[in-house]
Parts: C-alpha cells; structure tokens; sequence
C-alpha cells in the first residue's frame, strides 16, 4: 500500500466541481458477497478501512441507503474518525454530515443516527413518507429532501445535495441504492475491494436494481495490500466533474 500523500492524490475528488460527483465503496469476497453474516465488516481489512475513511476525509457527504444504515448501525461521524488537518487544507467542512435514502422515510427521530451525531444527518425520502415523520425530523434538526413522489429521484436528490454545497458524494452502500444509481447513470467512480476469501452462502451482488443499459468504465488505479485487491473504475472519458 502506498503512503497517505500519495493515497490522498489517487483517490481525491476532481478539482472545481459544479455537481454532484458520486463516488462509491463496496467490499465483496472473490466470489461476489458482499457480507458475512449480514455485515461487510467480516470481508474488510486494516487496508480496505483505510481507503474507507480516507472516502469520508475527501467527502462532502456520505450517503448511505436506510437498510445499510441500519444493518451496519450508523452513527454521525465524529471528529476522532477523520483527518481535521487534511478536510481543513481542502476547504472542507469539519465533518462531512450522513444524507440516508429512504423512500418511507423510516428513520426514527429518536435513532442514533439522528441523537448521537455532532453534524445533523440528512433524509432523502418522498411525499409517500408520513408528513408526521417528516415534520418531526425537522423538529429533531434532521434536513430533509423530498424528491419524488413514491421512489426517491436521485437526480433531484444529488441537485439539492449540490445546492447545499454538498457536491463530494460518497456512497456507501448500499445494494438497492448502487443499482438505482447506476440505473440513473449517476455513479462517476467505483472503487472496490476485493477480499481474499470465498464466503458462500446467500449473501447479494453489489448492486441490485432495474434492468440498465451496461455503463463502460476505465480502470483508473490497481493497489494490493495483504492479498486484498483495491480497484478504482471511473466513467469512461470522464475527467472532471464538469
């Protein structure tokens, strides 16, 4: 594995954005889970964390569908899990928030997600979620984007991300949100690691979702570390986020 400079360097966002970038992470094992036991943290590394959290020093936001933050019981980040010196020479925020997608708008009020934060998370969701959940979101100091009527509109969802200043988008899962991202052409980078391990079972793919047209990708960096394979494909042709 390289040094965090040159880290920084391979996975940092384009300069001058004036959109929504999404990047996006996923662990799987060599035959394709992407957990164990429900979880991804059963196919992840020392090195595969790194990469991860170098994701959340680069990121403006971190955006997580509902059934992952769930499962993987997401907290706010909090100031001893990022690098205060790199996002402060960057121009970034102190912490970068967590926008959770959720069509029903199931997140509690009274969840960890929402109390044990120091920045107030964000919810995606729609007009099909209980007007009372939303109102009382907003009272319990959550942001919340209503895009769409009964499905979210990622496109409208990462416009009003991109309004808010909120243009370094990293994705973290999971399933269900990647595949309807790349349904809607909206995934710029995928960086994934691949686990030294067969892990069987009846764990899903990376992605699930609506049919698509295939999206072609350019292999942007290859890193290797403890038999762990680090791989970076961005959209073919693309060089900024303009």
């Amino acid at each position: 594995m390289v040094d965090d400079t040159e880290l920084e360097r391979i996975y940092d966002y384009p300069p001058a954005l004036d959109r929504a970038w999404v990047q996006s992470n996923f662990v799987t094992s060599t035959d394709g889970a992407v957990s164990v036991d429900g979880r991804s943290a059963g196919l992840s590394s020392p090195g595969d964390k790194r990469i991860l959290a170098l994701g959340r020093d680069l990121a403006d936001v971190i955006l997580v569908g509902w059934g992952t933050a769930r499962a993987e019981r997401y907290r706010g980040v909090k100031a001893t899990e990022v690098r205060a010196t790199r996002r402060a020479r960057l121009g970034l925020s102190a912490l970068p928030p967590i926008a959770v997608v959720t069509a029903r708008g199931s997140v509690e009020p009274d969840s960890h997600l929402v109390r044990d934060t120091v920045v107030p998370p964000l919810v995606i969701t729609t007009l099909q979620a209980p007007a009372d959940r939303r109102a009382a979101l907003v009272d319990a100091g959550v942001d919340v984007i209503v895009a769409g009527e009964t499905e979210v509109d990622l496109g409208v969802a990462l416009a009003e991300l991109s309004a808010r200043g909120l243009r370094r988008v990293n994705c973290e899962g999971g399933p269900r949100l990647l595949g309807s991202l790349i349904a809607a052409d909206l995934v710029d980078q995928m960086c994934l690691t691949v686990s030294p391990v067969l892990a069987g079972g009846s764990s899903g793919r990376a992605a699930t979702g609506p049919e698509t047209v295939p999206v072609a990708l350019s292999l942007a960096s290859v890193l290797t570390d403890e038999g762990f394979l680090m791989l970076r494909y961005r959209r073919e042709g693309q060089r900024d986020g303009r």
